[in-house]
């Protein structure tokens, strides 16, 4: 009786191993999966070298089916860059500061959102130009406005609370 209980207990200590060993090789291979599809393609790495040769601190991320970002440093500021499949720059990103904004623009915004808080200001440079993307709070009422260089309100999006659905208003 007692190698009967011996053996029961070496088969069931082989098969926890044997499931061990495959789930392990199982986690590996989904790590390596999830690895080689956060890889930008050749075309992607390349036009973003060409396009910010002093850039460091590189990590990529797949946006959609066709766009990648890099997030990165250059001269101590953080960017953000998104390029298509294919190699296409589409936007560049940065954070800057609410004094740095030119007065124009600023004065467009005060003027459409007067009693508006800002909370956040970004430049956006894509191939049409370079406008100034802000976030900002009234109340319970947050907005995304983008203002152009010439004062001009390019775009509005309405933020509604609790993250319910977004109300969008172009502008061109």
């Amino acid at each position: 009786m007692t190698s009967t209980f011996v053996s029961i207990n070496i088969k069931t200590v082989l098969k926890m191993k044997v499931l061990k060993l495959l789930s392990l090789g199982l986690f590996a291979t989904s790590m390596m999966a999830c690895a080689q599809n956060s890889e930008s393609p050749k075309a992607v790495t390349e036009a973003f070298a060409k396009k910010f040769p002093t850039a460091t601190s590189v990590k990529w991320d797949k946006e959609s089916e066709t766009e990648w970002e890099a997030e990165f440093k250059m001269n101590k500021v953080e960017f953000s860059a998104n390029f298509l499949q294919d190699g296409t720059w589409k936007e560049t990103e940065h954070e800057i500061e609410e004094k740095d904004v030119p007065q124009n623009v600023k004065d467009a915004l005060m003027s459409a959102f007067s009693g508006y808080d800002i909370e956040e200001v970004e430049v956006s440079e894509t191939a049409k130009g370079l406008v100034y993307e802000f976030g900002i709070e009234k109340g319970h009422t947050e907005m995304e406005v983008a203002i152009n260089q010439n004062g001009t309100i390019v775009k509005k999006e309405t933020k509604k609370a609790a993250d319910e659905d977004d109300d969008k208003n172009d502008n061109d």
